[in-house]
This record gives C-alpha cells, structure tokens and sequence, in this order.
C-alpha cells in the first residue's frame, strides 16, 4: 500500500529530545484526525522507544537516533525508531515484561511491553555492535473514514 505522506527525523540521543520526538510525531499524525486516545498511544510508543534508545543503546553517552514516519491510504501510521548503539543480544528476552539490563538503576524493564499494549504492531529488528530497529503501526482511520474530494458547489 502506498505512503500519502512521510517525514524522517535525525536527532542527538539525549534525554531532553525524547519529548521533540513525541511533538514531532504528534504534530505529523494531527492532520489525519486521530483520536486523542490514539495520539497518546502513539506518544506514549515513541517516548518509550526514544527513551530505550538514549538509555540503553547508547548508555547516555550520545549517539544518533532516525525517527520515520508514514501514512498509508488505508489510515495506517508506520512508526521506525533506529538507533546506532550496542544492540540487543537476545530480542525475545528483551520483550519480557520486566526483563532490565539495569536494575541497579530501577528500571521497570516494561518498555517493549508499553510499546506492545499501545500500538496495534511492534517488531524489532537488531544486531549487536550495530543497533536497533524498532517498527510500530497504529490504524488511525478506516479507509472509509479517510478524507474525500469536496463536492463541487452548486451554483
């Protein structure tokens, strides 16, 4: 199915662009009228993907995270956010609610869960030494539902 619009977004991975990435993404996704359920959903995903990156991925030493963003005809938002940083090992692990690689520093290790019971799809993509990949879809509209051409007016 063919994007109808698209942006993509390059940032330094620090704490305070976790909230650019969320106003980004939520000032892309506004025009398709989505309802504020679903726009926080979508900002709550992409904080937790951002934040994964910047905390786990580069160990808040800084890095480079891609930020993608389409929309298909059908009124499906894809969602990449990609990072650079150390990988993960064991993506299957990873995903378990609770599972942390640093529980020294309290961390809930629900990320990937929060990601999951918001959006309607998540799959991650990663190598170690390489970085992460992860990809996100939320329906925002039914296609029948999906904006038409105005009507010539009557004269």
């Amino acid at each position: 199915m063919q994007l109808i619009n698209h942006m993509r977004l390059e940032f330094d991975a620090r704490p305070e662009n976790e909230s650019f990435a969320r106003i980004a993404v939520s000032a892309f996704t506004v025009p398709f009228n989505p309802t504020l359920d679903v726009l926080s959903d979508i900002r709550t995903a992409i904080s937790e993907a951002v934040t994964n990156a910047i905390v786990h991925a580069y160990q808040e030493r800084g890095g480079t995270i891609a930020l993608d963003a389409g929309l298909r005809e059908d009124g499906r938002l894809l969602l990449s956010v990609r990072d650079w940083g150390c990988g993960i090992a064991d993506i299957r692990r990873a995903m378990e609610p609770f599972f942390t690689t640093q529980p020294e520093k309290e961390r809930s290790g629900m990320g990937f869960a929060v990601m999951q019971s918001f959006m309607d799809a998540i799959r991650v993509e990663s190598e170690v030494n390489a970085g992460t990949t992860v990809y996100m879809e939320k329906q925002l509209r039914l296609q029948e539902d999906a904006p038409r051409e105005p009507e010539a007016a009557l004269n």
